[in-house]
């Protein structure tokens, strides 16, 4: 390719079987269990999602519809996934992870952590973010390559609104790994998210709330939501704004906070309030350019540990005008 030199791309190449081999991907099974890559990422998916059909799980792991067919047909006869007929297309069966299946999920997702996290830490603390970047921009780029070149990821990601099989779960995850992973949160963080969504979502059925997700590739990478009734009279609350480290930069952030607050502004609310805390810049950075303030500042502990707690607020007449 013009402008990339041959060293680098041959750096590229090396460093990428490397990795292929030290990850174990060269042996018959993976991940410390009795399956191969293929029937792993299979658990790992359906376990993240909490639900998929075959259709998405060929889309996600980018293998031909009969391979994930006969895959799956292997884990159900292992008792490692079960089908059941899905609701929205009686043709289609939807995959669920068995009692059974729940236990691999959770024990390939510790080994892979540990694996991880053993391989980061003689590394510089400054030296993890450059993995992760590196990583997940060379995923986008091999992305978009099998994809074509026409589509960003943002057009590759569509916004639904509504319910989503599997979207509490997934919330969740995405919020646990992020905050985890940068601040240190634990269970008690995860269990606020997934009981505060499961709550919400109860509660769809009123015309003051919504909830938006980001998916890709039948994937949800994304979420928003706007509460209309906790916080009283003409004040919509913005919650579980969250993006898959793989969409950070792509604008898929910006595109849901968008649909979120032109739901509010259609409602004819007077402002909108959300709570963060101090040391998330780039979301800051987000909500400033829509027209957020900064309106109160303290220490608090409603993460499950001591942070400066923030609430930003947008009035409705200071939302920005095109």
């Amino acid at each position: 390719m013009p402008g990339i030199a041959p060293s680098l791309v041959d750096s590229v190449r090396s460093a990428s079987r490397k990795m292929v081999r030290e990850l174990g991907f060269m042996q018959s099974t993976l991940a410390a269990t009795d399956y191969p890559p293929s029937a792993v990422h299979a658990i790992l998916e359906i376990g993240r999602q909490q639900s998929l059909t075959a259709a998405q799980l060929a889309d996600i792991l980018n293998l031909d519809k009969s391979s994930v067919s006969r895959m799956v047909r292997k884990l159900v006869e292992a008792d490692e996934v079960q089908e059941s007929a899905s609701g929205a297309d009686g043709r289609a069966k939807t995959l669920t992870l068995t009692p059974q299946g729940q236990r691999t999920w959770a024990a390939v997702e510790a080994f892979g952590r540990q694996q991880v996290a053993a391989a980061l830490a003689p590394l510089a603390k400054a030296q993890h973010s450059v993995v992760r970047d590196g990583l997940v921009a060379y995923a986008q780029a091999l992305e978009a390559l099998r994809l074509g070149p026409v589509a960003s990821t943002a057009e590759q990601t569509r916004i639904a609104r509504g319910y989503q099989p599997g979207v509490i779960g997934r919330v969740a995850q995405m919020h646990a790994d992020y905050y985890a992973h940068n601040f240190g949160f634990g269970q008690f963080f995860e269990s606020q998210v997934a009981t505060g969504m499961a709550e919400f979502t109860a509660r769809l059925d009123c015309p003051h709330n919504a909830l938006w997700t980001a998916v890709q590739a039948g994937r949800t990478v994304g979420s928003i939501a706007i509460d209309g009734e906790d916080l009283g009279g003409e004040i919509a609350h913005l919650r579980w704004f969250i993006v898959d480290d793989s969409q950070r930069g792509s604008g898929v952030g910006r595109a849901l906070l968008q649909q979120a607050l032109a739901f509010c502004d259609q409602q004819g609310r007077a402002a909108v309030h959300l709570w963060t805390f101090q040391g998330l810049d780039a979301a800051r950075r987000l909500y400033e350019s829509e027209g957020f303030v900064l309106a109160q500042e303290q220490p608090g502990s409603q993460w499950g540990t001591e942070l400066v707690e923030q609430r930003f607020v947008r009035l409705r007449e200071a939302a920005p005008t095109v």
